[in-house]
Formats: structure tokens, sequence, C-alpha cells
């Protein structure tokens, strides 16, 4: 199961897995941002490569108008599959 919603103070929410089944879902939700943003991690369990590639296509969107995302909340595990595929220099990390 898979959720992804923006909270009041502006911050987007990841829950559950994203992966196959999930990533048309977070690819339309993300297409809909539209400036700089937060990503919560803390909920997300697992991301798998098709993930990654929502996540990279959103962020070379957001950085062609000068705006970006930043990925909070990530558990070690995550941020370690993320800095494996070498989002360290694409995303800024909380």
């Amino acid at each position: 199961m898979f959720d992804i919603r923006r909270s009041e103070d502006g911050t987007i929410a990841l829950k559950g897995r994203l992966d196959a089944a999930s990533a048309p879902v977070a690819r339309e939700f993300l297409a809909t941002v539209d400036g700089s943003a937060r990503l919560d991690f803390s909920g997300l369990d697992y991301i798998a490569s098709v993930g990654l590639g929502v996540l990279a296509a959103a962020q070379r969107r957001l950085l062609d108008r000068g705006e970006g995302l930043v990925l909070a909340g990530l558990s070690p595990h995550l941020r370690e599959v993320l800095s494996l595929a070498g989002f360290e220099g694409i995303f800024a990390f909380e």
C-alpha cells in the first residue's frame, strides 16, 4: 500500500512502498508540484528503481525552474539506497 499527500505545512509525506504498482500515483502527484518542496520519507518502507526514476524526473523538472525537492526523514537503509543511486548529487538531504 502507498500513500502520498501534502500536509498543512506543505510537506509531502510518502508512506508505504514506492514500487511499480504505486509509481503512477507518485508520478501524477509530483507532476502537480510547481515549486520547491520537502518530501518526508519517514513513513516510506521501500523504494524500487521505478520509484527512484519518478523522483529523479520530478527533480529534473523542478531544477529546470530553479526549484527542487528536499528529502527528509530517511531511514538509514533508504538513505543508503539513495546514496548508491547517486541522489546526493541531485537532491538536498535533510
